[in-house]
């Protein structure tokens, strides 16, 4: 397969950036259809890409001829179901994180794929391929910091999107750290807990920033601050203490001062520039694997359930008074 025909459900500001990087900036892929409820957004996107076609409904994207593999980037609550179909229709399928809004829904989605016989779900977890995050885990790996300790990990962001609570800031954001923190130390979180500082008031029904501690098979422990309204940038931070050192994404070798307005920092108002390599660089890989007919390197869906059963421990424990609730992963 020369090029590799996408259709992209979802046209926000996730769906509308990936039409534009696998247009401008991915080789071997033509973006040949989007799908958006919002017909007239679906439209906007297109209009940037001569042939594409918009249209309102994503199975029929799906289903059509002219697609050879979909992106889904669509609302959370849809990405089962559509996940499902693209299987269904043997399609090579990409989904933006969570693969599901539960783990039981990520148990179907797996269920689905190993029906098949096939490798079709990949996941977007693209801090593994974010050139900082893959530097950080070759340095583990090599032992520059001896045997992990501890790690630190910080999520931050301008303001939260609408609808925002402490359930999904759970499912929504700190899901990312899910999976890279038993990524980049190769091994699994075993046991979680969740703290909040306290209601600011911001978001009725949110509670944030949010703290969870996360303890990995090694015994090491991992400290996530999830602030969804930090409101000076988004800002992310990650740094690994071992027997014999530490290693950071960033060593901040002066006071820094953010607030809200002092932009100047170079924080960004969103994951987009942060994050732009790592987006590249893991459609590059998809695409890449579906032309050669090789298994992708993206996360898998079984690591989509192992994520979303991490993330149900986490909102165990906000339920209960922040008491340590251990990892079940269900079996599929």
């Amino acid at each position: 397969m020369s090029t590799v025909r996408i259709g992209v459900i979802g046209a926000g500001t996730m769906g509308a950036d990936h039409v534009n990087t696998l247009h401008r900036h991915v080789s071997g892929a033509v973006v040949t259809s989007v799908a958006d409820i919002d017909v007239e957004r679906a439209d906007s996107v297109t209009a940037a890409v001569p042939g594409a076609r918009a249209t309102g409904d994503p199975h029929a994207l799906i289903g059509d001829p002219e697609v050879d593999a979909v992106v889904i980037a669509s609302h959370d609550a849809t990405h089962a179901d559509l996940t499902v179909a693209a299987v269904r229709a043997g399609k090579p399928v990409l989904c933006e994180k969570p693969l599901a809004s539960t783990a039981a829904e990520c148990v179907r989605v797996v269920r689905e794929e190993r029906e098949t016989g096939r490798r079709l779900i990949s996941l977007g977890f693209m801090r593994r391929f974010d050139p900082a995050y893959r530097e950080l885990k070759d340095a583990i790996a090599a032992g520059a910091c001896g045997t992990p300790l501890l790690s630190h990990c910080v999520s931050r962001g301008v303001s939260s999107a609408p609808g925002a609570n402490d359930v999904l800031s759970i499912t929504g954001s700190a899901v990312h750290e899910f999976d890279t923190v038993p990524w980049l130390l190769n091994s699994p979180i075993v046991e979680t807990s969740w703290h909040a500082v306290r209601a600011t008031g911001a978001v009725p029904g949110l509670r944030d920033p949010q703290v969870m501690l996360l303890r990995t098979a090694d015994g090491a422990l991992t400290t996530l601050e999830v602030f969804l309204n930090a409101g000076y940038g988004y800002d992310i931070r990650c740094e690994v203490v071992g027997e014999r050192g530490a290693l950071a994404l960033a060593d901040p070798a002066r006071i820094v001062a953010d607030s809200a307005g002092a932009r100047s920092l170079g924080h960004p108002a969103d994951w987009r520039p942060r994050f732009a390599d790592a987006y590249r660089l893991e459609l590059q890989a998809w695409i890449d694997a579906i032309a050669s007919g090789e298994p992708s390197a993206l996360a898998t869906a079984e690591d989509g359930l192992v994520a979303s059963a991490v993330a149900e421990a986490v909102i165990t424990s906000m339920k209960n008074g922040g008491r340590s609730v251990a990892v079940q992963i269900p079996e599929v």
